[in-house]
Order: structure tokens, then C-alpha cells, then sequence
């Protein structure tokens, strides 16, 4: 019969990696059948019960205790176990040279004031405290610990834009810093593409094939899973983004990450379009509806992410202005479009290319049933209205045939003021009207005199479907709607994104400045200095690659018991 063992050591505390180490130790024990060592917490605890190492002094114990528990073939052999704890852990090898290692971050930063970066890899339950508290001595911060709560998060990355300082977290598994890899990270060159992602094994691929396709970094900075989450609302991303479009050295960014909800996933779009770089994004797997919009180039994949950023760092890009859209001919406030379509298809197109452009358009016939128009016949805010639907042909001809209601229509929404565009199409062929620009040329001459008259500009726009030798003549077509003031294209995408382009800079998706206190890049771009509080390896790792580190011997504050704790920290404030 199997022998249970356990021993219970209060405010002994030990970093995850030791503590499996030493279960690994004494599992490989004569006569051992298996070991566990962990700290009290109740999660913890659930997994030795699971595996079936559990007793009653290790159901009391406590999250601050260290509980190592055996499973034996005899009674002695677990007592020998037991016996040999302190043995082992005496025996644990550590790969950094320190003669002394500090017992608090305040003493750390005091012997290695060089240090910019605290990388932080306690528990949870503790993560948050030892992170506001390199916030307060003023340095950045590696958060990798996990379990730490979205409130947390939330309060640290507002103090951290307060500050101008990031916090990386929690939950990030990788970063580089000038050549300088945190974390799980992989040694790549340094080069002129900064990465920015919530997504560690993400930033990791596409560094690592950035390295491969003979590209390099400059910074690649980890946010934690939960940034781009509305509740966070892309604290880090924004920052790091910001920083980024200020680094001379970076040439082109790259955003990875899973997909951001809708409204923060603007926002990141947002900052890109205003970084004045080539931007490449990859949401994985969120829907692409465009492969290139101004300055942002949208990655299908991982692999596609690198060899974008490569090619775009090797032969640049130019990047568009908004000069041609002559912002300063329309007043304050007009911003929307009303599209009105007689082709279904050509309608439904817009809408699905608007959508890179745009937050929203509502349809009568829409592609996201959520934007559907509560009443076709009164258009709200951006609204693409399919003129042929069963609601407007009802005892009509089709308005590829009769253009009486399209005209009713474009007079009444050229007389809204908030209205700048009206999208049109003017499909010709048999069957077709014989000549429709020539009773929608003088219509929309009358439409934007209206505009004019009331102090501003509509733009028409059209996209004119047919052939040269079509009964209507494509040519005789084009020509009388472009002597009415129509910008018009052949091509349905190019009068899209036209005004799309155009929508999108007068409705300000141009993002207004980074309102945090910006990143100091002084303190990135010096040679990297980390002072490390958690897993030791990571203070090995930043050995290895010739960064001063020093790794603090932490404790918990007052043995773990949060009432005390909370009292330290408002005394510390």
C-alpha cells in the first residue's frame, strides 16, 4: 500500500521553476512513486488532488505556504524524501554570476540604476504589486506573469501612459529590445522592422522569418493577450505604435495579433493609418477586404506578415497624401455618404470595400444584417441604398430604366447637411435607359448647386458600367457626367475606394495625437539593462546574451497575507 507524505513550509517562498526542479528531484527519489511541489494556492492544490497527492495538512495549507508532498512505496522512503529537500535545493546550480542579490526591487534599482526594464514572472496574485512598484521607480516593465486580473491590467497601463512608460502584459510571453530578446525569444538580427503583437509565439514567427528572409528588428514589443480586448482598449498597442512612428530607425511596422474587438481593432487601424510608415497587419483571421489602404498593407498570415515587412523595408513605399482629396471645399460637419445604386451587385460590392474604410454603412440590401436601414426611404448616416430592391419597384419601371426616383432621391439627400458624397452607378446596354446621363448630368448639377448655395461642397462620384459600342456609348456617357462635376472611373473598386479615401479623412479616422505621455525612445534604444523578479532563467537568458541583469531573491511582502500587503502598498504611496 502506497505511503503519503507531506510537508508544509509557511512564507517559504520559490519561483515556479525552482519548485519543479525539485519535483523532479524528488521524484526520480528510491522508491518514489510521485512528487508534487507547489505553493498553496487553491488551483494548485485541485491539481494534486487530481493526481492524488493530497493529505490534510496539504488541504490547510495556505498560498503563501510551499507544500511538498510524496507518494512512496514505504513509509521510510518518504521520510528519506522529505529528509533530502534542503539538500536539494542547496544543490540547484544558478547560471548567473551575483554576488549579492537584493531582497527588494527598491535595493536593485539602487545597485543597477542603469536598468530600465523589471522583468516580472511571480505568481499572479503578486504580479501586479511588484509591476506598480518598478512603475514607481520609473522603469518598464516585462509582465509574463499570468492570472493577474483585467482591473489590474486596466489601472497598470494607466499608470504606465501616464508615466511614458510600458508595461508589456500581462501574460507576455515574448519581447526584443535593441537586439535584446525577453522572455521566450529567439535571437534575431537587428534591421529596420519594429513588431508589435498580442500574440508571443506570434512574434516570435514572424521575427523569426523576418530573420530568415534576411530582414531584421528593431523592437519587437509584446502586449499580452487582452490588450487589443475592449475593456483594455489596446493601451499598449497604441503606445508602442506611437513609439514606433517616432523611431527613426524603424522603417516599417508590423501589428499581429488574434482578432481585436471591432471597436479597438478602429482604433489600432486609426493610429496606423497616422504613423506615417508603411504598416503591415495581420489580425489573424479576420476577414481581409482589402489588400492595401493608404499606408497599411494587410497580411493574410503569419509568413505573408514577414515577407511584406521585408520587401517594403528593402524597396520602400510611397505613401499617400490627402492632397487630392481637397478636404478644405467641404464644411464642418459634412461626413457621410448615401450611395445610390441601381445594380444589387455593384451595391453590394461597395459595401463590402467600404468596410475596410469605414466603422459602419447601412443598406437596404446589406451584407451585415445588423446594418440593415430601419426605413429605405430615410437614409441614416453612411447608407448605400439599392434602388432596385422590391420596396422601390413596386408599380416602377427598374431604375436602370427610369431615373425619376434616383433624381427625387439625390435632390432630397444633396439638401442634408451632414451629406458629402453621393455614390452613384450608371449601368448602360440593351434594355437599359437610351441616354441616363443625360437626365442625371443636369440633376446632379442642380444637386450641387443646392450644396453651394447653403455654404457647401458635395462630391459626386460614379462608376459607369458598359462598352464603347453599347447603344449609350460608354465614352458620350462618362464625358456628360465628368462636364457636371462627376468624378467618375470605369472601375466600381477605384470609385469605391476614392470614397472611401475620402470619407474616411473627412469623418477625422485620421487618429488625433497619441494622447499618453509618449515612451522616451532614449530608453530603448540604449544598450538594455533588466533587473529580473521571478523565474531565474529569464535572468539567465538576458546573461547570455551580454545584458547586465540582476536577479532579486523575492519574497512575498508580508508572507503573502493580502490585508498587510494592501496596507505596505498605500503606505509606499
Amino acid at each position: 500500500m502506497a505511503i503519503i507524505k507531506s510537508e508544509i513550509r509557511s512564507g517559504a517562498y520559490y519561483d515556479s521553476a525552482v519548485l519543479m526542479q525539485l519535483q523532479r528531484s524528488l521524484a526520480g527519489l528510491p522508491g518514489i512513486q510521485d512528487a508534487g511541489v507547489i505553493m498553496g494556492t487553491d488551483s494548485n492544490k485541485e491539481l494534486l488532488a487530481h493526481i492524488d497527492l493530497v493529505s490534510p495538512e496539504v488541504e490547510s495549507s495556505k498560498p503563501d505556504d510551499m507544500v511538498i508532498v510524496v507518494r512512496a512505496e514505504t513509509e521510510q522512503a518518504a521520510l528519506d524524501a522529505i529528509g533530502k529537500v534542503d539538500e536539494l535545493l542547496s544543490r540547484r546550480k544558478s547560471g548567473i554570476e551575483q554576488e549579492f542579490r537584493p531582497h527588494s526591487l527598491e535595493t536593485a534599482v539602487e545597485m543597477l540604476p542603469e536598468a530600465s526594464w523589471v522583468l516580472v514572472s511571480v505568481a499572479g496574485r503578486y504580479a501586479a504589486g511588484v509591476a506598480r512598484e518598478a512603475l514607481r521607480l520609473g522603469k518598464h516593465v516585462f509582465l509574463f506573469s499570468d492570472n493577474v486580473s483585467v482591473e489590474d491590467e486596466i489601472a497598470l497601463k494607466k499608470q504606465s501612459t501616464e508615466l511614458g512608460l510600458l508595461v508589456m502584459g500581462p501574460d507576455c510571453g515574448t519581447a526584443m529590445v535593441s537586439g535584446i530578446g525577453l522572455g521566450f525569444a529567439n535571437k534575431v538580427r537587428k534591421g529596420p522592422i519594429g513588431v508589435v503583437a498580442a500574440a508571443g509565439t506570434g512574434l516570435q514567427h514572424v521575427t523569426s522569418r523576418i530573420h530568415q528572409l534576411g530582414g531584421g528588428i528593431t523592437h519587437g514589443i509584446g502586449t499580452g493577450g487582452r490588450d487589443l480586448s475592449e475593456k483594455v482598449g489596446a493601451a499598449t498597442f497604441l503606445q508602442a505604435i506611437d513609439l514606433l512612428s517616432r523611431d527613426p530607425d524603424t522603417k516599417v511596422i508590423t501589428l499581429v495579433s488574434k482578432p481585436p474587438a471591432p471597436k479597438v481593432a478602429e482604433e489600432v487601424l486609426k493610429a496606423a493609418r497616422n504613423a506615417g510608415k508603411p504598416v503591415v497587419v495581420n489580425f489573424i483571421a479576420r476577414p481581409i477586404t482589402s489588400q492595401r489602404i493608404d499606408n497599411i498593407y494587410f497580411a493574410g498570415s503569419l509568413d505573408q506578415a514577414a515577407e511584406l515587412a521585408v520587401k517594403l523595408a528593402n524597396e520602400g513605399a510611397a505613401l499617400e497624401d490627402q492632397s487630392d482629396l481637397h478636404l478644405e471645399r467641404f464644411a464642418p460637419g459634412q461626413k457621410y455618404l448615401r450611395g445610390l445604386f441601381s445594380g444589387g451587385t455593384l451595391a453590394y460590392e461597395a459595401q463590402h470595400i467600404l468596410a475596410g474604410y469605414l466603422p459602419r454603412v447601412y443598406a437596404n440590401a446589406p451584407i451585415n444584417k445588423e446594418l440593415k436601414m430601419p426605413n429605405s426611404f430615410e437614409s441614416i448616416e453612411h447608407s448605400i441604398i439599392d434602388l432596385g430592391e422590391d420596396e422601390f419597384t413596386v408599380g416602377r419601371l427598374h431604375p436602370m430604366m427610369d431615373n425619376e426616383l434616383r433624381i427625387r432621391r439625390l435632390l432630397e439627400e444633396a439638401q442634408d447637411p451632414s451629406v458629402a458624397v453621393i455614390l452613384l452607378d450608371v449601368v448602360i446596354g440593351y434594355g437599359s435607359h437610351p441616354d441616363p446621363a443625360s437626365e442625371l448630368a443636369p440633376a446632379i448639377v442642380k444637386a450641387k448647386a443646392l450644396a453651394k448655395e447653403a455654404g457647401r461642397y458635395l462630391e459626386v462620384a460614379a462608376v459607369v458600367t458598359g462598352t464603347d459600342e453599347d447603344p449609350q456609348n460608354l465614352n458620350s456617357q462618362v464625358e456628360q457626367l465628368k462636364a457636371a462635376g462627376v468624378w467618375v472611373s470605369t472601375s466600381n473598386e477605384a470609385v469605391v475606394r476614392y470614397v472611401g479615401r475620402l470619407l474616411r479623412a473627412l469623418e477625422g479616422a485620421a487618429a488625433a495625437p497619441y494622447a499618453g505621455k509618449p515612451v522616451d525612445l532614449g530608453s530603448l534604444r540604449k544598450p538594455l539593462a533588466g533587473i529580473n523578479v521571478g523565474l531565474e532563467s529569464f535572468a539567465e537568458n538576458l546573461a547570455a546574451q551580454g545584458a547586465p541583469v540582476l536577479h532579486v531573491d523575492w519574497r512575498p511582502p508580508a508572507g503573502g497575507n493580502d490585508r498587510l500587503m494592501a496596507i505596505l502598498e498605500r503606505m509606499k504611496k
